[in-house]
């Protein structure tokens, strides 16, 4: 079966080359060819159901190769995925509920995630936004068992600055630990970020970074 699929990632990869990073019959269906490197690639192809809850199927492949050709062992990526969610949007307030499944049918792991998030304005000057999540995932190899993993987070946002504070936290059933993290973000000017965060800011093992991001879209 490696055989077989790699012959078909050998197929797939001078195709990717070749459409670009975006190619698409239409948008139900999805196919996005991606050269990762110069000898590594990645597809991502599937189909989208446009229902009350928007519904997508499909499959992650790629692969990475030597500068003989050869292809590098255990590269090869051949993972199954699915995902429903729903949107919900009122003026003042927008609510998020998803849940996805992933299933690497190579190394046997599996993952499902459920998580809802919202949205709304909280004052005249003040923006809200909540997240929780659910992570169920199960590795044969490494923990031999499934894991939980639950997260939290809140964020609250002042539109008119740029400025953002954030506090989240986790927790894993497996080993039983318990991390959190603070965020404080200030937008400086379109496109660029100043981030400063904080991780378990109430243990003697807090660590922390500055970052400054740019981003550009084209």
């Amino acid at each position: 079966m490696r055989t077989t699929l790699s012959s078909l990632l050998l197929l797939i990869a001078p195709l990717s080359v070749a459409v670009g990073t975006d190619a698409r019959a239409d948008n139900l269906v999805i196919w996005t060819p991606v050269k990762v490197s110069d000898r590594s690639y990645k597809a991502t192809m599937g189909f989208r159901l446009p229902m009350a809850w928007e519904t997508s199927a499909g499959a992650d492949i790629g692969l990475a190769s030597t500068r003989s050709g050869a292809l590098v062992p255990d590269s090869e990526q051949a993972a199954l995925w699915g995902r429903i969610s729903k949107v919900g949007v009122t003026p003042a307030a927008r609510v998020e509920q998803a849940a996805s499944v992933r299933v690497d049918t190579l190394r046997a792991t599996a993952s499902l995630m459920l998580s809802r998030s919202r949205s709304w304005i909280f004052s005249d000057s003040l923006d809200m936004q909540t997240t929780r999540s659910v992570n169920v995932s199960y590795d044969p190899v490494d923990t031999r068992q499934t894991s939980v993993t639950t997260s939290q987070a809140l964020k609250l946002i002042q539109p008119w600055t740029g400025t953002s504070v954030s506090a989240g936290a986790n927790f894993n059933n497996v080993s039983s630990a318990f991390t959190s993290s603070l965020v404080v973000s200030q937008n400086i000017v379109p496109n660029l970020d100043l981030t400063a965060t904080v991780n378990d800011p109430g243990s003697a093992d807090r660590s922390g970074n500055i970052r400054l991001n740019y981003n550009i879209t084209w």
